[in-house]
């Protein structure tokens, strides 16, 4: 599916540096406007609001944003992309009014829509087949470092500087963006139409089952963000210290799941000895393309009910410190799915789709997460915390259930449902169109 024929780790590690920097930049910046709102009057429906605001336009916006990424230069996407939101961030430093905030969140996060499925689709093209599943994982990795040091980066500027710093720090990592840009040689754009019929997520079974149950299992984290606060300051009598490292814990197993599933992943794609992607012709690689992608499906599925078991556990529990090793397992699955439906997309979906292919998922995921806000604060109100808890992790252990059926189904199928593409293979600094 239009793997490089050498893996350039130089445009990955280039690519997973601008994603450390933005992501932490964007954590700097979720905590500053949070305080800004605060200091200026606003309450808990402002804050709710922007929430809705970073994350309503990159679920809405997923066929635009998709069809973006794979038809325009990637390297102009990046760069005015990363123009754009290093100005509307810098503005964000400068106003106070809530509407205004809120307003010029959402526009960012417009921007995000756009840049995080072409860097997604982009990283196939950097690597050799082989290689996807280290390459995803060095990406991973580079988000949740940036996520695990932007809150301790957060206190201390917030506390000293108060929320401008932080703000223009964000706005000037968005810089990153432009850099990885102009610095990464392989690129993306289209040059001809793609080979046969467009590619569809209907018509994927494999790809449409693993985000059913990615985006359940999402939706019932997200209303765990809601409820654990609850549960474990109220339920659990924790202070905000130990609700801190619970929190931290489940990033922290992401991390290292990053990191595992990154080696480990290599195996699942390698398929027998001496066979790659550019295999003899297009009906080989997509059987061995397919049989990959049913196993990694299989074991996304595994991983999300591991990321859901722990919760259900957890739900039992009568200290909050107990929660530290079941969060940080829950964590290491969450980071090893992950890395695998990134690998799943890049082997299952057409290059010349694999843009809207990521968005596509991002929609789903961000969409589901919105749903998952929503109902918590409702529940929370209603229910006591600690069924709720239970509730949200068997709710995703469910969804996986009813997804076992439709990708053995799928799995028996040697070639893929979607339209397959002749294996090309081309240098790391050129251009890869459709």
């Amino acid at each position: 599916m239009s793997f490089a024929s050498v893996s350039s780790w130089r445009d990955v590690r280039l690519a997973a540096g601008a994603r450390a920097v933005s992501v932490c930049g964007d954590f700097l910046a979720a905590t500053s406007l949070a305080l800004a709102l605060q200091e200026a009057g606003a309450g808990g429906l402002a804050v709710s609001a922007l929430l809705l605001a970073a994350s309503a336009p990159v679920a809405l916006l997923a066929p635009v944003a998709g069809r973006i990424a794979d038809r325009a230069d990637s390297r102009t996407v990046l760069v005015v992309a990363g123009a754009a939101q290093a100005l509307v961030c810098a503005a964000l430093a400068f106003v106070s009014s809530p509407g205004v905030i809120i307003a010029l969140v959402a526009v960012l996060a417009c921007g995000l829509a756009v840049t995080q499925p072409t860097l997604a689709a982009l990283l196939p093209a950097m690597v050799r087949r082989e290689d996807m599943p280290r390459a995803s994982g060095i990406n991973q990795t580079a988000a949740m470092v940036g996520m695990l040091v932007a809150p301790a980066l957060a206190g201390v500027l917030v506390g000293r500087f108060g929320v401008r710093v932080p703000l223009l720090i964000d706005a000037a990592s968005y810089l990153s963006l432009i850099a990885a840009g102009l610095l990464i040689r392989t690129r993306r754009a289209e040059r001809a139409p793609a080979a046969g019929p467009p590619w569809r997520l209907r018509d994927d079974r494999l790809i449409r089952a693993m985000i059913g149950a990615l985006a359940a299992a999402v939706a019932g984290v997200g209303a765990i963000n809601v409820i654990e606060v609850f549960f474990i300051r109220e339920t659990l009598q924790s202070s905000t210290t130990v609700f801190g490292l619970v929190s931290a814990a489940w990033t922290g197993g992401m991390l290292l799941g990053a990191v595992l599933f990154g080696h480990l992943g290599r195996r699942q794609t390698a398929g027998p000895r001496g066979s790659n992607a550019a295999g003899p012709g297009p009906a080989r690689a997509g059987a061995v393309g397919s049989l990959d992608a049913a196993r990694l499906v299989r074991i996304v599925l595994l991983l999300i009910a591991g990321s859901c078991a722990p919760i259900v556990i957890g739900a039992a529990a009568w200290d909050a410190l107990l929660l530290l090793p079941l969060w940080f397992a829950g964590g290491i699955c969450n980071g090893g799915l992950n890395v695998c439906t990134a690998v799943v997309l890049a082997e299952r979906v057409p290059a010349a789709a694999r843009g809207r292919a990521f968005a596509l998922m991002s929609s789903a995921t961000q969409g589901a997460g919105m749903i998952g806000f929503l109902i918590g604060g409702p529940l929370v109100d209603a229910f006591p915390p600690r069924p709720l808890v239970a509730a949200a992790g068997l709710a995703g252990i469910v969804a996986v259930l009813l997804c076992v059926g439709p990708v053995r189904r799928a799995g028996r199928e040697i070639a893929p449902s979607g339209p397959v593409e002749t294996p090309r293979t081309v240098p790391a600094g050129d251009s890869v169109g459709p």
